[in-house]
Formats: structure tokens, C-alpha cells, sequence
């Protein structure tokens, strides 16, 4: 994970999301599930708020292809738990629909809104997310919550994901500029870690 800064809210938003969220509470103020799936306003900006991070899941850091309909409003704030965040803009993060899954009502996943730099690395060559050596151990702790509970080093998703967006840029090639606007995380780290070029030998596909 990196430090994401977070969007002017959509023009339409209070519209088409905040005014009838906020009405709907007022009549229902705690609501149900089967309430919120059918008072789900804020899917009316999901494309809003896809175009407004560029396609990039907060969690994992990696393009969401359009296509595939992963896309999700993730609330980061449980609109369970804060019913009256529900429909507030600065509550959503765009999220693929696993990790989304993963995270759920759960409050131990740190806010990529409020991240700092370097709270998040990847080792080289496992790929491996691993909390900043400079943390302290509580801070170590709740990078280490984050990794588990969204399974960022899951074989089968994340870990799979990087392999195959830095197997790619070594081998088609692609340009570092695209992997800087498809896997950020991935990009940001081949930086900081002055391995651009050298990952190369690095890592042989």
C-alpha cells in the first residue's frame, strides 16, 4: 500500500448520493442489510470514483480492468458500524470486489487516505509486502494486521498480481511509466530501492 490523496467529490454527488442517503437514514436510521442493498446510492458515482483514482484499488495498488466488473465503493468507515458515513465522499475508497470482501466491517486496515510513505515495502525478489524497517513495533503491528487481513501476500491474488505486472515489465518490455500508472506500489518500490534497471538480473523469467 501507498499514500493515496484523496478527490474533489463529483459535482452530482450530494444529488444523486448524499440527499437521498441522508433522507433514507432519516427514516431508517439502522438500517438493515437488505436496506442498504436496496438504498446502494453510492453506486451511482462508481464510475465517478474510478476515473477519480485512476482505476487503481487502494489496497492492492494494482489497475482494475474495467471489464471484469471488480470495481467496488468500498466503505472505509463500515456503514454498518457509521451508518452516517454512508454516504459521505471522503469515506470511499475504490477497492477490487476481493479485497473489498476481505476487508468488510473489520477496523484494522490502516487508510491508504492517511498512510505515510514507507509504511508499506516490497521485498526483493519474493515480492513479499513487509511493514517499513524504520516503524515502531506498533506501527510494525498494524502494517502487519493490514497484510493479513486484506491477504496482500496471498499467493492466489496480490502476490500473484505483482508477479505478473513485473514479469511483464521485464519481459514484453513495458516502460517503468506505465508500471508507475498500472501497479504503483510495485513502481514507487523499484524506485525507492534504486532497481529499475537492475531488477532485471534480479529477477529472470
Amino acid at each position: 500500500m501507498i499514500p493515496v490523496q484523496l478527490q474533489p467529490e463529483p459535482a452530482r454527488f450530494s444529488v444523486q448520493v448524499q440527499q437521498p442517503g441522508e433522507a433514507f437514514l432519516a427514516r431508517i436510521p439502522r438500517p438493515t442489510a437488505e436496506d442498504w442493498n436496496t438504498h446502494s446510492y453510492w453506486t451511482r458515482v462508481l464510475d465517478d470514483l474510478y476515473r477519480a483514482y485512476s482505476g487503481i484499488c487502494a489496497y492492492s495498488c494494482h489497475w482494475i480492468p474495467m471489464d471484469t466488473g471488480a470495481r467496488t465503493v468500498e466503505h472505509f468507515r463500515p456503514k454498518k458500524l457509521y451508518p452516517q458515513e454512508a454516504y459521505r465522499w471522503a469515506n470511499y475508497r475504490l477497492v477490487c470486489s476481493t479485497l473489498n470482501g476481505r476487508k468488510g466491517d473489520h477496523e484494522d486496515v490502516l487508510d491508504p487516505f492517511t498512510l505515510s510513505e514507507g509504511w508499506f515495502i516490497l521485498d526483493f525478489p519474493s515480492l513479499f509486502v513487509q511493514p517499513g524497517a524504520h516503524l515502531l513495533a506498533a506501527q510494525k503491528e498494524q502494517v502487519m494486521n493490514t497484510i493479513k487481513r486484506l491477504g496482500l501476500n496471498d499467493e492466489g491474488t496480490c502476490l500473484q498480481a505483482r508477479i505478473n505486472w513485473l514479469r511483464d515489465y521485464i519481459t514484453v518490455p513495458l516502460p517503468f511509466s506505465y508500471l508507475e500508472k498500472k501497479a504503483p506500489f510495485l513502481a514507487v518500490e523499484l524506485k525507492r530501492q534504486n532497481l529499475i534497471e537492475a531488477i532485471r538480473e534480479i529477477m529472470v523469467y
